[in-house]
């Protein structure tokens, strides 16, 4: 594996030295040892890259999709030949286990790339209208780039890849706790060539980084992925330059099971699905809503999935969870399975602490909760760890008053049977939720779909067509 230069931020085509000189240490969770350490950068630095960006923007701006096309497919290329280093960075600095670093962390970076590629092939930026008007997608600008710990890869793809497809050059901080895997993201794009000032990169936290990158004048557009609390201050930040702000934030999606699925199926895949990437993913299934009649059993099952699931070292190959990213994220995990109990919800699995045989790490026990009503804290707050809640619902549109009953809007489940008729009830049923994604019968959108919910889960949406488009300017022309 390359040496990767963590003192150093990418900007304007080279490593430079941050202006401030301040290092931060990397966290193994699994070990709670460090592993690195990175500079963490100024509003200087900030300021630095974006102009290297907005000098670079007039001529990369005016490539031809053609161009773009081949830049993309250069990027996936050196993507590919460094995807076993992807794969190993994520696992040690955020304790994603190897398996799922191989088959979905590291996977996303590809799968991403091809869906816009796929609708840059076919996106028009220039049209006629029904009254004849030319109407032009021009790329916005600089653009700012704030990304999250938790998918860490998938949420850069998610922005670089569809803003290099529109023509926009752009400043990227990943996030403190996992800046590895950027670094090396980094190194990939200037591999492949893409242009001096294009991509640029700056490590540091939000307060300093992030707020610089947010307020500053010269950003026509910030896109952040995180918690509702840093989007609502990043949204605050951006207002007095009146800059477009696209947010991908929290979510507490409901898994409604009707009451003709395969039960035994449904919860099975509903739990294990809530505890992938250890519970850490913003469209987790966190609420499991099940008809009162099968209420009883459908939380014996869900105890037999949480008590047979595995963890264990990341570093171990197998379909197990690892532990959580920080001291500070099992901290609020921790809190919050107390607050559960506290409320009076019934502990049908796990609990707090940390697993038999661990006695460090950030590990936490697979636990679900029964008796669980919507108004309990942990029905309502994103608890961001393997934790399930599960409550009961009287009739379908019981469910849907339940399901809607949260103030995100990311993601939803439905389970249904396989008749035509049960089929045709969940995607009623889905056309009544109040949410972004609505996934039926343990199916997922497909790369190019748009990712991205309703009310405090955000605005604007992410991939394929939609991605770029995000990051275009909607020029109008009367000829």
């Amino acid at each position: 594996m390359t040496e990767l230069k963590t003192d150093r931020f990418y900007i304007n085509g080279d490593w430079i030295a941050s202006q401030g000189g301040t290092m931060m240490e990397v966290i193994n969770p699994a070990t709670e040892e460090v592993f690195a350490e990175v500079a963490m950068g100024t509003a200087a630095d900030v300021d630095a890259a974006v102009q290297a960006a907005k000098a670079a923007f007039p001529s990369f701006s005016k490539t031809t999709k053609a161009e773009r096309l081949d830049l993309l497919g250069a990027i996936r290329e050196v993507y590919q030949k460094r995807y076993d280093e992807m794969s190993m960075l994520i696992t040690e600095e955020m304790g994603a286990p190897i398996s799922l670093s191989d088959r979905a962390q590291a996977a996303v970076g590809i799968g991403h790339l091809d869906g816009v590629v796929k609708a840059l092939e076919t996106f028009d930026f220039e049209h006629r209208n029904a009254p004849g008007d030319l109407i032009l997608h021009e790329p916005i600008g600089v653009c700012g780039f704030i990304t999250p710990w938790n998918w860490p890869i998938n949420q850069i793809a998610l922005k670089v890849i569809p803003a290099l497809a529109a023509g926009c050059t752009m400043v990227l901080k990943p996030s403190e706790l996992t800046p590895m895997n950027a670094l090396l993201y980094a190194e990939i794009l200037h591999e492949a060539g893409v242009p001096e000032g294009v991509f640029n990169l700056v490590n540091g936290d939000g307060p300093t980084v992030g707020a610089a990158i947010s307020s500053h004048p010269d950003v026509a557009m910030v896109s952040f992925t995180g918690s509702t609390r840093a989007g609502v201050e990043i949204s605050k930040a951006a207002a007095p330059t009146v800059k477009r702000v696209t947010l991908e934030l929290g979510g507490k999606s409901p898994n409604i099971l009707l009451d003709d699925c395969d039960f035994e199926e449904a919860v099975k895949r509903g739990v294990r699905h809530c505890f992938q990437n250890t519970g850490q993913s913003c469209n987790a299934p966190t609420r499991m809503l099940v008809p009162q009649s099968h209420y009883e059993t459908a939380m014996e099952i869900a105890k037999d999935v949480a008590e047979s699931t595995k963890v264990d070292l990341p570093t171990q190959t197998g379909n197990h969870i690892g532990p959580l990213v920080s001291q500070m994220q099992y901290d609020r995990v921790q809190s919050l399975i107390q607050a559960g109990i506290e409320e009076g919800a019934r502990l049908i699995a796990g609990g707090p602490g940390r697993p038999e045989g661990f006695n460090r790490g950030y590990f936490v026990r697979p636990t679900v909760f029964g008796d669980v009503r919507n108004d309990m804290r942990i029905a309502q707050e994103e608890i961001f760890g393997p934790v399930l809640v599960m409550i009961a619902y009287e009739d379908e549109a019981d469910a849907v008053r339940i399901a809607n009953d949260t103030p995100y809007g990311l993601a939803a489940y439905i389970q249904t049977g396989t008749s035509a008729e049960s089929q045709a009830r969940g995607l009623a049923m889905a056309r009544e939720i109040r949410a972004g994604m609505v996934h039926l019968n343990g199916s997922d959108i497909s790369y190019g779909s748009p990712f991205g919910g309703y009310k405090l889960s955000g605005n604007g949406r992410e991939g394929g067509a939609y991605g770029i488009e995000d990051f275009c300017e909607i020029k109008a022309i009367s000829t």
